[in-house]
């Protein structure tokens, strides 16, 4: 898939030519549009720091993305092909219809940003464990919970307690919607509940659209500490 890509794509075309593939994938990285669902909030930039300097400020459910068209494999070795890792998000959690294909100009752009990122020929996987079995946490510092949630919570829920500025209407308001967890899931503590959607996302059917927290993108350290601000 190397080379330029010729896409004459409204909005990202000034009237002077095709739009070089790597500025065009960098557009689609960025614009939930990608996905043409209605009901998508998402870019691949919600979840994803393209360099280990940018992720220094936010705790992103996905790994930064520097060097990712150089790995061996993505998603911790269950996908083998980049392209598969891309649709595998593209689909589960950005609403999209049908997965790309690898002829699409858009999955030929994105390819190009992501070798952008990637300036040496290899690099090592990243590690990406998945809690198979949900327990509790221990209760942290209910202060480095409040810098969780502004680094982990907020970009998609807004803020706490009100939700002003969440990204999306059909992310609930935390903590507030653990009081719908009793009628909900009338056999499980509110707090285990949170900690499911937290650790498995949608893959389990309790946690909307959302991608789940690894314990390399989130500790159990850090949890305990959120569930500590929030009150759960």
């Amino acid at each position: 898939m190397a080379g330029a890509v010729a896409c004459a794509v409204a909005g990202l075309v000034a009237g002077c030519g095709p739009t070089p593939a790597e500025e065009y994938g960098e557009a689609l990285f960025r614009d939930s549009r990608l996905s043409t669902s209605q009901y998508n909030a998402f870019s691949c930039a919600t979840c994803h720091a393209t360099s280990s300097e940018q992720a220094r400020d936010k705790l992103y459910t996905g790994l930064s993305l520097e060097g990712v068209a150089s790995r061996p494999h993505w998603w911790g070795g269950y996908e083998v092909t980049l392209l598969d890792a891309v649709n595998f998000c593209y689909t589960a959690f950005m609403r999209g219809t049908a997965p790309l294909d690898a002829e699409d100009p858009k999955s030929r752009a994105l390819y190009e940003y992501m070798v952008s990122l990637s300036p040496r020929p290899d690099a090592s996987a990243q590690p990406f464990t998945l809690v198979r079995d949900i327990t509790d946490v221990p209760r942290g510092d209910a202060r480095r919970g409040a810098e969780v949630y502004r680094a982990a919570c907020q970009d998609c829920h807004g803020e706490a307690r009100s939700g002003q500025g969440r990204l999306t209407e059909l992310a609930p308001v935390l903590p507030d919607v653990a009081h719908e967890y009793h009628q909900l899931f009338p056999n499980s503590p509110p707090s285990l509940v949170f900690i499911e959607k937290v650790r498995h996302g949608r893959f389990f059917g309790v946690g909307g659209n959302m991608p789940p927290y690894s314990r390399e993108a989130l500790s159990d350290e850090d949890l305990g500490a959120l569930l500590a601000w929030l009150g759960l």
